[in-house]
């Protein structure tokens, strides 16, 4: 693991979340909110945890959040605060900058003020669940950037009985295979030839550009 420091910025349902699953991964993570009630409530989960104004940039240095690698700013609602707390973070030389908006005019805004990245976390969940819901052969995806990502699909009827020679994947799907899922345990395998005749129940780990794979997804049948 990296030795990453973290500063989540507003300790709302999303700010807590975010600083609380970093700090259960290892990480040490700063929050800092203007509630005592929501900063007490996450103070044993975090590495350090203040009550301050995110407005205010010699409160967040005296908290050292200057010394963070990534800042979290989760204060969606508050535009003028965000705008700040955003302004103040870049100023203290934070190298990553994330931002919620709950809006896409707050999202330009943001953007425009120094935030490397910002988010609308409604929005974003709202298309990932319409997503999954229409998904026909992906099973699980897992995005790795902005352009890749990591899937588990269920081998379609048509690939049943045939091999990945036949079948071209890399070319006509722009996939890579990595895993093989097989049988009632489905253990994963990584060992998968290109020989390999596809059954009917298999499920495949495959690497591949996001859009192809949901191309490919939204083609099955």
């Amino acid at each position: 693991m990296d030795n990453k420091q973290y500063a989540v910025l507003g300790l709302g349902i999303f700010g807590s979340t975010v600083a609380t699953t970093l700090a259960n991964h290892g990480y040490e993570v700063i929050v800092i909110d203007k509630d005592p009630i929501c900063v007490q409530r996450i103070a044993d989960e975090v590495t350090k945890a203040i009550v301050g104004d995110v407005t205010d940039i010699e409160e967040l240095q005296a908290a050292g959040i200057g010394d963070s690698d990534v800042a979290i700013v989760a204060i969606g609602t508050h535009l003028e605060e965000a705008v700040l707390a955003t302004m103040n973070l870049k100023e203290l030389g934070i190298p990553y900058v994330i931002a919620k908006a709950k809006n896409k005019q707050f999202m330009k805004i943001l953007e425009k003020v120094g935030a490397n990245r910002v988010i609308r976390a409604e929005k974003e969940m709202g298309i990932k669940v319409a997503k999954s819901l229409l998904r026909k052969s992906i099973v699980d995806l897992v995005e790795l950037d902005d352009d890749y990502s990591l899937v588990e699909i269920k081998a379609p009827q048509s690939w049943v009985g045939k091999n990945f020679v036949i079948l071209n994947v890399r070319r006509a799907y722009g996939m890579n295979v990595i895993g093989l899922k097989h049988g009632q345990d489905r253990q994963l395998s990584l060992d998968v030839v290109p020989e390999y005749q596809i059954q009917d129940g298999d499920y495949f780990l495959v690497i591949g550009k996001t859009k192809e794979l949901e191309k490919f997804d939204y083609m099955t049948k």
